[in-house]
């Protein structure tokens, strides 16, 4: 039984997996922003409402997990927010500055307090999620792929620094999500080009080789089998769960 944190955990690809770290017995302690969603997870999970971007949050829900399970095997650092969907001329500095603050500030802080819990055990295993927008350019989600990128460059850098202390750190890229958060997506992206939902939804679908979207399901798999024995020597890495995608926007 392993001890596994996921941040962003109370719905969409962070709900996913901390269902399936608790299929197999595993600990699981989900944090999400929105108490509401905290609400309907399973009573044997425990929750935290925190805001991944605030470090007083962070510093005390690490403490509490150091006081209550003594030990962290697993962090999942999934928080994330989507971000505006516009030009780079019309991108607010506060819009740009919120979303790094939460989807890249949040994987450091997350890292950083995580960390030494981990080395004090002298394992562990850090599973970031990026995207495919943190691998190619990304017209109109200029806040939201530098972000990505960003948590790529942490990773690696992790990989590096934490590697010594038997502590692994990969990425997973999850390509189009299906979902209510891709769904939001889909409108805005829509709005901003003049498309309708199911043109912006068909092009994403064609932009990979597999022509399909993937599933939640699919990336909980990939963190289960990166945080397990069978990926010992898997550290460093970015690894794509996107049904194979070459372009990510096909149309542009």
């Amino acid at each position: 039984m392993s001890n596994v944190l996921i941040t962003g955990g109370a719905s969409g690809i962070g709900r996913a997996m901390a269902r399936a770290f608790a299929d197999q017995d595993d600990q699981v302690w989900v944090t999400d922003v929105d108490a509401a969603a905290l609400e309907t997870c399973p009573a044997q999970w425990r929750t935290s409402q925190i805001d991944v971007s605030n470090e007083a949050q962070m510093q005390a829900l690490f403490a509490k997990i150091a006081a209550i399970w003594g030990s962290l095997d697993t962090l999942c650092a999934n928080a994330g927010i989507a971000g505006p969907t516009a030009k780079i001329e019309d991108v607010a500095l506060s819009d740009w500055n919120t979303c790094l603050a939460v989807t890249l500030g949040g994987v450091f802080l997350s890292a950083k307090y995580a960390a030494p819990l981990m080395k004090q055990a002298g394992r562990g295993a850090i599973i970031v999620t990026s995207s495919t927008a943190g691998q190619y350019g990304y017209p109109n989600r200029a806040p939201y792929a530098a972000a990505k990128w960003g948590v790529i460059g942490l990773m690696k850098t992790l990989a590096m620094e934490l590697g010594p202390f038997g502590i692994r750190a990969n990425a997973i890229c999850p390509g189009a999500v299906e979902g209510l958060r891709m769904e939001g997506v889909l409108e805005r992206e829509g709005a901003a080009k003049g498309m309708t939902r199911d043109q912006v939804y068909a092009g994403y679908a064609s932009g990979t080789s597999m022509g399909a979207f993937v599933t939640e399901q699919d990336i909980a798999n990939m963190a289960v089998f990166l945080a397990g024995a069978g990926a010992k020597m898997v550290s460093g890495q970015v690894i794509a769960v996107d049904g194979h995608t070459e372009n990510p926007d096909p149309k542009i």
